[in-house]
C-alpha cells in the first residue's frame, strides 16, 4: 500500500474512562484484580485438568466421526452430516483447545502433551509465529495506535483515527474474504510486512518465517485435500467393487458386465475424492468464518476504545488492566456458545488474564464487572448478532473518507 494518504477532519476526541482515574485508584483496581487472578490460579486443580481432556477427546471424537461419515461424502446427507461434524471438530480444536493452550492456560500442568511449547493446531499459521504476534504483541500493546497491529489487521481502518487511503474502498469486499480465508489472513499478518518494508525485519528471518509457514501449508493441503480425500475415494471404489461382486454372485449382473463394473469403481472413486476435499474446504471455510466472527466482536464494536501511545506512557498494572478492559468487548451467549468460540465471548477476562484457564472465565466475570463498575468504568458486552452487526457497519463506514467516532459511554 502506497504511504499517501487522504487529509481529512480528525474525529472529535473523546475522553477515555483511563484519564479519569487518579493513580491511586488504578493501583487499587490492579491490587483487586490481581487478588482475583490469584485466587483462580491457586485454586487450579483436578476438575480444570479433567476439562481441557475432555475437550480435546471430544474434539478426536467428533474429527474421527466427521472423517467416516465423509467416506460416503458423495451421497448428499452424508456429505452434509460429515463437514457439518468436521466443521464442529475444527472449530472446537481452533478455538477452545489450541488458542488457549498456546496461551499458556494450561502450562501449569507440567504436562508435555497439553503445553505451550509442544503444541500445534489444525491450521495454517505456524505455532511460533502466532504466538509472538499474538500472545505478545496484541497482549502487551492492546489498541495503541502504531503498537497493536491487529488493530485492523493492518488492512482494515476500524477507528476513524487511522488516515484514510483510496485501497479502503475495497474494504467491504476484502473483509468479506479475510472472514472466508481468516487462517490464511493471520498467517500472513505474522509476517509484519510493514517491518520488512522499513527493513527492520532481516530478510534472513523473513524467509524462515515463510518456509515455516509453506510447511504448514503443505500439512494441511496434504491432510486435507490428498489424504483424507484419497481414504474415501479408496473406500467408495471398493464399495462399489463389493456391490458388483455379490450382484454377479446373485446371478443379477449389470449391463456391460465385468468391464462396466472396471469403469464404474474408479468412477465412483474420484467422486468419492471430490466430495470429501470439498467437505473439507467447506469445513476450514465455515472454521474460518466463525473464528472471524468471535474475534472481531471481541475487539472492535461500538464502545471499544483505541489509544495513542502518549496516553499509556508510564501505564501501572493497573492502567494496564483498564486499558484491556476498555479495548475489549464480551459477547453474550449460552455455555455451548461460550465453548464454541473458545470462551472468547468473555474477552474482557481473557485479556485481563490470558494465561488463566479458559473454563474459569464464567466464573470471574461477574467479580470483574463488579470492580470496574464500582469505578464507574463500562463493561462492554452484547449478543452476537448485535455486536458483529456494529463491527460490519463500521467497516462499511470507514471504507470511506472520514467517520466519526464510534460512541462511547
Amino acid at each position: 500500500m502506497s504511504n499517501t494518504t487522504t487529509t481529512e477532519p480528525e474525529a472529535p476526541a473523546i475522553e477515555s474512562p483511563l484519564a479519569r482515574l487518579s493513580p491511586e485508584q488504578l493501583d487499587e483496581i490492579g491490587r483487586e484484580l490481581d487478588a482475583i487472578r490469584d485466587r483462580v490460579m491457586s485454586d487450579l486443580g483436578d476438575r480444570d485438568r479433567r476439562y481441557i481432556e475432555s475437550m480435546i477427546a471430544m474434539h478426536r471424537r467428533l474429527a474421527i466421526l466427521g472423517r467416516v461419515l465423509l467416506l460416503a461424502s458423495r451421497k448428499r446427507p452424508a456429505w452434509i452430516a460429515g463437514t457439518a461434524v468436521l466443521s464442529a471438530a475444527k472449530i472446537l480444536e481452533n478455538m477452545e483447545i489450541g488458542h488457549n493452550v498456546m496461551h499458556g492456560q494450561w502450562d501449569w500442568m507440567n504436562d508435555p502433551r497439553i503445553h505451550s511449547t509442544t503444541w500445534d493446531w489444525d491450521n495454517v499459521s505456524p505455532a511460533d509465529a502466532w504466538k509472538h504476534s499474538h500472545n505478545y504483541e496484541h497482549h502487551t500493546f492492546t489498541n495503541i495506535r502504531g503498537k497493536d497491529r491487529d488493530l485492523g489487521y493492518e488492512i482494515m481502518r476500524i477507528d476513524p483515527e487511522q488516515p484514510w487511503h483510496p485501497v479502503y474502498l475495497l474494504q467491504p469486499l476484502y473483509n468479506l474474504l479475510l472472514a472466508a480465508f481468516f487462517e490464511w489472513g493471520v498467517a500472513l499478518h505474522d509476517i509484519n510486512f510493514e517491518a520488512v518494508r522499513k527493513g527492520k525485519k532481516p530478510m534472513p528471518k523473513v524467509r524462515e518465517e515463510l518456509r515455516a509457514i509453506g510447511a504448514k501449508v503443505r500439512g494441511q493441503a496434504l491432510k486435507d485435500y490428498v489424504a483424507w480425500p484419497l481414504l474415501s475415494g479408496l473406500a467408495a471404489a471398493a464399495l462399489e467393487a463389493g456391490l458388483s461382486r455379490r450382484e454377479a454372485k446373485s446371478g443379477r449382473r449389470r449391463r456391460g458386465g465385468l468391464a462396466d463394473v472396471a469403469a464404474r469403481a474408479p468412477r465412483r472413486g474420484t467422486e468419492g475424492f471430490r466430495a470429501t476435499a470439498k467437505a473439507n474446504a467447506t469445513a476450514n471455510v465455515v472454521r474460518n468464518a466463525w473464528a472471524y466472527a468471535i474475534i472481531f466482536c471481541g475487539h472492535f464494536p461500538d464502545q471499544t476504545y483505541t489509544f495513542g501511545e502518549e496516553e499509556v506512557e508510564g501505564e501501572t498494572r493497573g492502567g494496564w488492566y483498564v486499558r484491556q478492559l476498555l479495548g475489549s468487548a464480551n459477547i453474550e451467549g449460552s455455555p455451548l456458545f461460550h465453548v464454541a468460540s473458545g470462551n472468547l465471548g468473555y474477552q474482557v477476562e481473557h485479556h485481563l488474564f490470558p494465561d488463566m484457564p479458559s473454563s474459569r472465565y464464567a466464573e470471574v466475570a461477574p467479580q470483574v464487572r463488579e470492580v470496574f463498575e464500582r469505578y464507574g468504568l463500562p463493561y462492554n458486552t452484547g449478543p452476537f448478532g448485535r455486536q458483529l452487526g456494529m463491527v460490519q457497519r463500521t467497516i462499511l463506514r470507514l471504507a470511506f473518507p472520514g467517520g466519526k467516532a464510534r460512541p462511547k459511554p
